[in-house]
C-alpha cells in the first residue's frame, strides 16, 4: 500500500506538470511592436498598412490591420532600436508623427490615430485616377502607355491645352522607356515619334481631365476599398538601393536565396543578400557608346545557372557567370543595329537545338541566335500579321521543341515561329484588345501571359489550341507578368494598383495585397523554397526590391 506522503507528492508533480507551458508556448517569442489604428470616422481601421523602418537602415518592413484595427510585426523583422512608423489608408493620414522604440525580447505598443486627409488626390493610384476620370474605356487605355515613367497625378495636375498636349504628348513619345520624370532619357532616333499634330486627338481628351479650364476637377474622386480578411495576413519588406534612378525590372531568386535584378535604368546587374540587405551592383559594360543604358529581360540559364540578361538599346544579349563575374556577349550584326534597336527578351531552350531567341523591340523582328558562333537569323512575322493596324512584338517564349511563341501587344494576337519549318502561325485571344505582355512556357507547354489591355490573366494551351482566361477582380489592374508556385495558384501585380494579386485558377477566387508606396510592378517571382511561398517583384518608381509572404 502506497503511503499517504508518497501519494500526496506525486499527484503535486502532476499538477505541476499539467500546469506547466508547453515547449511550443515557452518559445513562441512576444511582438516586436504591437497597436491598434483608429479614426473618430470609423472607430478601429481594417486593412491599414502600417511600415516600420529603423533610424538609418534602408529595409522597411510593413503589415496590415486586421478586422480589429490591430496591427502586430513578430520579434524576427524588427531589431531593437528606434523607428518610424508610416501609413497607407486612402482617405486618411497620421494624425501627428508615428515613432516607436523597439527593445529587445519586450513589446512595444504604437496606438495610431488617423485623420482624414486634406488632399486625396495625391493618394490615388493610377487605377482609382482611371476609375475616377471620365471618358470611354477606349479613350482612358491611352494612359496605359504612360504609367511606365510617371503616375496620372501628373497629367489631371496639368494645365496643358490641346495644342500644348500634342506638343507634350510627341516629346514624351522621343524619351526612352526607362525614363523617370526625375532623369528624362531622349531616344536617338528623333523620327520615332513622327509628328505633333499627330497626337491633337490624345490631347483633346487629356484636356478634358486636367486643369487646363478650371483651378479643380469637375469629377468625384474614385477609391478602392482598403484590404479585407486575408489580404490582410501578409508581411511586406522594401530594401531600398542607393540611388532613386535605380529601376529593378526583373527580380529573381537563386537557389541560395541571393536576389538578383536587372537595372532598367542603370549599367548594373544587382546582387542582394535579404538576410543583412547589403547589396553588390556588377558594372555591364556598354556595347554602344551614348545610346540609353540598361536592361530588361532577366533569366536563370536552365543547363547551367548563370544568369542572362537582354541590354536594350545596348544592341545585344549577355550572359553572366557569377562565379567568374565574366560576361559572354552576343552582339546584334552591325547590318541590324540601327538607331532603333532594342533587345529585350530572351528565350532560352537552347540546349535542344543550340538556338537561343531574342526580339527587337525596335525594328519589331524577332531573332535566333547560334549559342557558339552567335551568328543571327532574321524573322519578321509582324509581315503576315492577319489583323490591321499597329502592331508590336513583346513577351516570347520557347516550347520544349524550341518553337517560338511571342505576343503581339497591340491588340489581341499570340504569334509562333515552328523552328523546323520556319511557319508563322496566329492565334486570337477570346477578349479583344486584350494586349498580351510577357509570358512564360510551364513544362507542360502552356503559355502563360498577362492581358495588360484584357485586365486577366491567361493560358494557351500548344498542344489543343485552347485559351482559358482569369478576370481580374479590381478594374484597370493592368497585369504585366503572371507565374505560378507550387500549389497551382498564379501571381501577379498591378502597374496601376500597388496591389499583388494572388489567384486560385481553380475557383476565380482571388487575393489582394496592397503594397506601402507606389510601385509600377512589373517582372514577379515566387519562390517556392519556402512555406507559405514568397513573392519578389521590383519596385521601378521606388527605387526598392520588394518581398511579398503572405501568412497563409
Amino acid at each position: 500500500m502506497m503511503r499517504p506522503a508518497l501519494l500526496g507528492a506525486l499527484v503535486a508533480l502532476a499538477f505541476c506538470i499539467n500546469e506547466m507551458p508547453s515547449p511550443a508556448r515557452a518559445q513562441a517569442p512576444v511582438p516586436a511592436l504591437v497597436g491598434n489604428v483608429s479614426s473618430e470616422a470609423e472607430g478601429p481601421l481594417e486593412g491599414v498598412v502600417v511600415s516600420a523602418k529603423k533610424v538609418g537602415s534602408t529595409i522597411t518592413v510593413s503589415v496590415i490591420s486586421d478586422d480589429q484595427g490591430h496591427y502586430e510585426f513578430p520579434a524576427s523583422r524588427l531589431d531593437p532600436g528606434q523607428y518610424s512608423l508610416k501609413i497607407r489608408a486612402v482617405g486618411y493620414v497620421l494624425d501627428g508623427s508615428g515613432s516607436a522604440e523597439v527593445a529587445v525580447e519586450k513589446t512595444s505598443i504604437a496606438d495610431l490615430k488617423l485623420k482624414k486627409t486634406k488632399n486625396l488626390a495625391s493618394q490615388l493610384t493610377n487605377a482609382e485616377w482611371l476609375l475616377s476620370i471620365p471618358g470611354t474605356d477606349d479613350q482612358k487605355r491611352v494612359l496605359l502607355d504612360c504609367n511606365g515613367c510617371h503616375t496620372y497625378e501628373r497629367i489631371v495636375r496639368s494645365t496643358h491645352d490641346v495644342e500644348e498636349w500634342a506638343q507634350v504628348v510627341w516629346r514624351m513619345r522621343n524619351y526612352a522607356f526607362q525614363s523617370q520624370p526625375i532623369k528624362p532619357v531622349p531616344r536617338m532616333d528623333p523620327g520615332w515619334a513622327g509628328k505633333p499634330e499627330q497626337y491633337r486627338k490624345i490631347g483633346e481628351y487629356l484636356a478634358t481631365i486636367n486643369m487646363s479650364e478650371a483651378p479643380q476637377w469637375e469629377y468625384e474622386l474614385k477609391t478602392l476599398p482598403r484590404p479585407k480578411g486575408r489580404s490582410t495576413r501578409v508581411i511586406i519588406t522594401e530594401y531600398d538601393l542607393p540611388q532613386p534612378t535605380m529601376q529593378p525590372h526583373d527580380v529573381i531568386v537563386d537557389g541560395h536565396g541571393t536576389v538578383w535584378y536587372s537595372d532598367f535604368g542603370e549599367q548594373y546587374i544587382g546582387k542582394l543578400d535579404p538576410k543583412t540587405g547589403k547589396l553588390a551592383q556588377i558594372p555591364i559594360p556598354e556595347l554602344k557608346a551614348g545610346y540609353p543604358l540598361g536592361a530588361l529581360d532577366l533569366e536563370f540559364d536552365p543547363n547551367n545557372g548563370s544568369l542572362w540578361l537582354g541590354m536594350m538599346y545596348q544592341a545585344g544579349i549577355a550572359n553572366f557567370e557569377p562565379k567568374s563575374g565574366t560576361f559572354k556577349f552576343y552582339e546584334i550584326p552591325k547590318a541590324l543595329n540601327d538607331k532603333v534597336t532594342q533587345l529585350n527578351m530572351l528565350g532560352l531552350n537552347y540546349k535542344l537545338d543550340g538556338k537561343l531567341w531574342t526580339n527587337n523591340a525596335g525594328n519589331q523582328d524577332i531573332y535566333r541566335i547560334d549559342s557558339t558562333t552567335a551568328e543571327y537569323e532574321r524573322f519578321q512575322p509582324l509581315k503576315e500579321y492577319p489583323g490591321s493596324g499597329p502592331r508590336s512584338i513583346y513577351g516570347i517564349a520557347p516550347d520544349s521543341q524550341n518553337n517560338l511563341y511571342f505576343a503581339e501587344f497591340v491588340s489581341n494576337y499570340i504569334g509562333r515561329i515552328d523552328a523546323k519549318t520556319l511557319k508563322v502561325s496566329w492565334f486570337k485571344t477570346p477578349t479583344l484588345k486584350s494586349r498580351p505582355r510577357r509570358m512564360e512556357m510551364d513544362p507542360q507547354d502552356r503559355l502563360w501571359f498577362a492581358e495588360y489591355g484584357g485586365n486577366r490573366l491567361a493560358m494557351f494551351d500548344t498542344k489543343t489550341q485552347k485559351f482559358t482566361e482569369w478576370p481580374l477582380p479590381t478594374p484597370w489592374t493592368a497585369p504585366y507578368y503572371v507565374t505560378w508556385d507550387k500549389n497551382g495558384e498564379l501571381w501577379t501585380g498591378g502597374m496601376t494598383t500597388d496591389r499583388v494579386v494572388r489567384l486560385n485558377p481553380k475557383t476565380g477566387e482571388a487575393v489582394e495585397y496592397l503594397l506601402p508606396r507606389e510601385t509600377n510592378i512589373r517582372r514577379v517571382f515566387v519562390d517556392n523554397s519556402t512555406t507559405p511561398v514568397t513573392f519578389w517583384t521590383g519596385s521601378n518608381h521606388g527605387a526598392a526590391v520588394v518581398k511579398v509572404e503572405p501568412l497563409d
